[in-house]
């Protein structure tokens, strides 16, 4: 999850993007549909958008959405907006983080029920998705839950997580974060357990918000393809934890490229400070990331409902992204591979690296 300094106030953090309608996306004559794999969205059960209002659904089905990473943001209670962005107000006590996510993933698991979707849990379940079957795969967006040891992400297997990104907003024992100075350097001892587990139980490694250093780290000690969710790449600086925050936040391409050399995917989001406006913008910046690593190795990743004013701020954009493409006369494989099969890949070959 990513917040500038017009976005976001943690008690109306959903209340800035709108779905511009919900009625199925049109596909062009003679063309098999383009599904779309996301591997990094919200939805609140506070503020605006909250899923009785939003509901996932419809969401998904009006720009044929049908592989969703639905992230649980695990650091919430403890972060705050401030003019610089999103910072720590506080830090959790023993348990709390555990009793967070256990609240936010009963929430999140009852809503799909009501709406009649599928979890992807297994790679069976994103060959589903990716012949048209809706699913999501639930997500953790900072493993707070993680105190002293990594036994706590076999709960979060067991509740049917199936990735994890490492680190968030506020301190933790794993490793440092983009926006803040940092802490420990690198990843810990413990960060790295955090891999090896998350490797041992099939959970697929997001490193976004990872400071340069410990995302390297992180990239060659796992034994599977890593993904970065969502940001940019940056082929003109080093990003650092005083830059303005979607500064901060970007990747430099080396390790992009790392990234894709290892098998990994990069996630671009639609932040106009970034990208600039609308889906054409994100159609040609993204595309343009393919070109940079790889058309194996770029994926969406729109933070949904996390970033005021979007590029990208429904799933029906990315259908006119994807028919920008084809007009523009991209390979279809290619597309296909951007859109939803780059993402799926690398989530079934962690699920499928599983060890009992």
């Amino acid at each position: 999850m990513q917040i500038d300094r017009r976005q976001f106030a943690l008690g109306a953090l959903a209340a800035s993007c709108t779905l511009t309608g919900t009625a199925r996306p049109s596909f062009a004559e003679g063309r098999a549909p383009v599904y779309i794999g996301d591997m990094h969205a919200h939805l609140f059960f506070f503020g605006a958008n909250t899923p009785d209002k939003k509901p996932l659904g419809p969401t998904m089905r009006a720009g044929h959405a049908t592989l969703v990473g639905w992230s649980l943001v695990g650091d919430v209670p403890w972060i705050r907006s401030t003019s610089k962005g999103l910072k720590q107000k506080g830090s959790p006590k023993p348990g709390e983080a555990a009793e967070w996510f256990e609240t936010d993933i009963a929430r999140i698991k009852k809503h799909i029920a009501d709406q009649n979707l599928k979890l992807a849990l297994t790679p069976d379940d994103v060959d589903n998705a990716l012949a048209g079957d809706p699913h999501v795969v639930l997500t953790l967006e900072g493993a707070t839950i993680i105190e002293d040891d990594a036994t706590p992400l076999v709960r979060a297997w067991e509740q049917g997580v199936r990735s994890v990104q490492l680190v968030h907003y506020i301190e933790n024992p794993i490793g440092d974060f983009q926006t803040e100075r940092p802490r420990h350097g690198s990843l810990t001892p413990l960060g790295f357990k955090v891999i090896e587990e998350c490797n041992r139980l099939g959970i697929l490694i997001d490193l976004a918000h990872c400071t340069d250093k410990a995302t390297r780290q992180a990239i060659e000690a796992s034994s599977q393809p890593v993904i970065w969710s969502h940001s940019s790449v940056t082929r003109t600086r080093q990003p650092n934890w005083k830059m303005p925050v979607w500064q901060a936040r970007q990747i430099t391409f080396d390790t992009a490229k790392l990234m894709a050399e290892k098998g990994g995917v990069v996630g671009l989001w639609p932040m106009r400070s970034d990208i600039g406006a609308g889906p054409d913008a994100y159609a040609k910046r993204l595309w343009e990331l393919g070109q940079w690593l790889g058309a194996e190795h770029a994926g969406i990743g729109t933070d949904m409902n996390a970033i005021s004013r979007p590029a990208i701020a429904s799933y029906s954009d990315l259908q006119k992204v994807v028919r920008a493409w084809q007009k523009a006369g991209h390979d279809d494989t290619a597309i296909r591979n951007i859109a939803i099969g780059n993402f799926a890949r690398v989530l079934k070959q962690a699920m499928a690296a599983r060890q009992a």
